[in-house]
């Protein structure tokens, strides 16, 4: 008995860290628009150089999918998919990781207007 158990345990510790290692591909909004963001002054940034405010509540994605605080990020260059509010504030923020800095994605709503979306993929296609 004392054996199965060890042995269960041995194969369940050897388990974890292949499971630790599954990678979730994120689901970024498809409203969302690709930007250079630079947080200048909290709430204040940068978007592709042009001035624009964070929305009171803003989210914002780290890489790892991790919320970020707008003064941990201020001052850096980031490529960015962001979404904006009614009044035009900046309403969520993914930062980028590698992979889907290399997908291509919509600038602007001229751009997504014309462009098709699939939302199982996540990718954009002209």
């Amino acid at each position: 008995m004392l054996r199965c158990v060890t042995l269960a345990a041995l194969l369940a510790s050897t388990a974890l860290p292949g499971a630790a290692q599954i990678v979730v591909q994120r689901k970024l909004a498809p409203n969302s628009l690709r930007a250079e963001l630079v947080v200048t002054q909290p709430p204040e940034l940068l978007l592709n150089g042009k001035a624009a405010r964070l929305a009171p509540g803003a989210r914002i994605h780290g890489e790892n999918n991790l919320l970020a605080l707008s003064g941990s990020i201020a001052g850096q260059k980031l490529a960015v998919n962001y979404t904006r509010e009614l009044r035009g504030e900046v309403l969520e923020v993914w930062i980028l990781n590698a992979a889907e800095r290399a997908k291509l994605w919509p600038k602007t709503a001229e751009e997504a207007a014309k462009w098709r979306f699939d939302p199982l993929s996540q990718t954009w296609t002209k």
